[in-house]
């Protein structure tokens, strides 16, 4: 199979994230020899069992899950853990343009609903995975960005009734959000932090409880349309079935189904945590918020504080969009990129050494929003992907969503998710166009705090 990126990018290893450290981490068998289920689910992330457990539990239909690793190794279980509104790389005028103003009233409503979704899952599967208070921070990175904050919240109140709350550069300190590259922040009032392996973990448990196979280091190496249905080929077997959903988001094979070739991007995130820090170390940089945090960058930066354990002080989480290659040198090189956007911002914790760094795959799509439905051409088969480094809860909710379109039964889906997204221009030079935009991204970003 054909894949965007060097090979170490999908070694099957876990990796050495802090993540890795806070749940037990599963062992499912690979499916050994022929196997038949009415609907195969390939993906044992957010989308892939959500629609397990929705179909299996909901609609009473025999399932099974087939993942290249095991469930949480991608980025179900190495993302920062923000349940929040987000999901497209759109903003509400570009949704405005494309469907209209109640198409962007919808799309913030999935979203909304998707938050509602996962909270509702951990508490009834007693999912013990929910980190922190309800809300975010969005913080500007210059004042320029700031003023767009102000006109943004402005748009927001005319279009959705509500908008968050504006915070100027000389409160900030009494929020608790006080950095040298903050410039005043837009504290919103929905989602919540939650561990991400946990919830994952708790999510394959409850598809295993609901009745549902779950097959690891089960790569699926060919998908081909055969008589009644689909066949799926993995190293040591194969699987057949009437339906089948594809949910490998930035780690699906380019080649996997013809139609889905080039139409996404992976692109690599990092992040770091760092030991445990002291209350008095807290208070000396300032920012002690325990909300969801992220800036205003185009290569956002995205943080926050980690529940304290039993060394008292709690970890920093601090991530960053970036990295073009999985080769060794170049993962060093994104990883020491990220530990020094860390101490410009966070000046004061320069001495807190790293404990642990790793990266991942979030998925962009050509039409910069996900997809959720049916592969077109191609009976019986369907796919939900493309949530942009923030798919949390928008996967949590289009796996339950996509699990309605299999069965037949109607879903209340935005037409932002409902479009097929469009081929980006020249796939074949995705990665020489990316590393143009991030140059680009860079300069408009402006130079880091010193």
């Amino acid at each position: 199979m054909r894949q965007f990126y060097e090979a170490a990018a999908y070694d099957p290893a876990w990796p050495g994230s802090h993540w890795a450290g806070t749940a037990p981490l599963p062992a499912f068998g690979p499916l050994q020899g022929e196997a038949r289920a009415q609907v195969a689910v390939i993906g044992a992330g957010y989308a892939g069992l959500n629609a397990a457990l929705a179909l299996a539990r909901g609609h009473g239909m025999d399932v099974a899950v087939l993942e290249a690793a095991q469930p949480g190794w991608g980025a179900s279980g190495r993302n920062g853990g923000f349940c929040c509104l987000g999901g497209a790389k759109l903003d509400d005028a570009a949704v405005v343009a494309r469907h209209g103003m109640q198409g962007a009233r919808d799309w913030r409503a999935y979203q909304r609903r998707a938050i509602t979704h996962v909270a509702a899952l951990l508490e009834a599967e007693e999912i013990d995975a929910r980190q922190g208070p309800q809300g975010e921070a969005l913080l500007a990175h210059s004042p320029a960005a700031f003023a767009a904050l102000q006109a943004g919240a402005e748009a927001e109140a005319a279009l959705h009734g509500a908008a968050p709350r504006l915070i100027p550069a000389g409160a900030l300190a009494e929020q608790g959000l006080a950095g040298p590259g903050f410039f005043g922040a837009a504290l919103g009032a929905e989602g919540f932090p939650l561990d991400p392996m946990r919830y994952v973990q708790g999510l394959a448990q409850a598809v295993s409880g609901a009745g549902a196979r779950i097959w690891g280091q089960s790569p699926v190496t060919r998908l081909e349309e055969v008589a009644g249905g689909w066949r799926l080929t993995t190293p040591s077997g194969s699987l057949t079935a009437a339906k089948v959903l594809i949910a490998g988001n930035g780690y699906a094979p380019e080649d996997l189904q013809p139609w889905l070739s080039g139409r996404t991007l992976p692109v690599f995130s990092a992040i770091l945590v760092t030991r445990p820090l002291t209350a008095e170390e807290r208070a000396a940089q300032g920012f002690t918020s325990p909300l969801m945090s992220y800036d205003s960058r185009h290569l956002l930066h995205y943080f926050r504080h980690l529940p304290a354990d039993s060394s008292g002080g709690g970890r920093f989480l601090f991530g960053m969009r970036g990295g073009l290659s999985a080769r060794p040198k170049a993962e060093a090189e994104t990883l020491a990129r990220l530990r020094k956007h860390f101490e410009a911002l966070f000046p004061a914790w320069r001495h807190a050494q790293t404990e642990t760094a790793w990266s991942g795959l979030a998925c962009l799509t050509g039409s910069l929003a996900p997809y959720v439905g049916p592969v077109p051409g191609a009976p019986g088969l369907f796919a939900a992907f493309g949530w942009h480094g923030n798919g949390v809860a928008a996967a949590s909710l289009g796996g339950a969503e996509v699990a309605r379109l299999i069965v037949g039964a109607p879903t209340t889906l935005p037409a932002l998710l409902t479009t097929p997204p469009r081929r980006f221009p020249l796939p074949s030079l995705r990665r020489l166009a990316l590393r143009a935009a991030y140059t680009a991204y860079a300069l408009r970003d402006g130079p880091l705090p010193r």
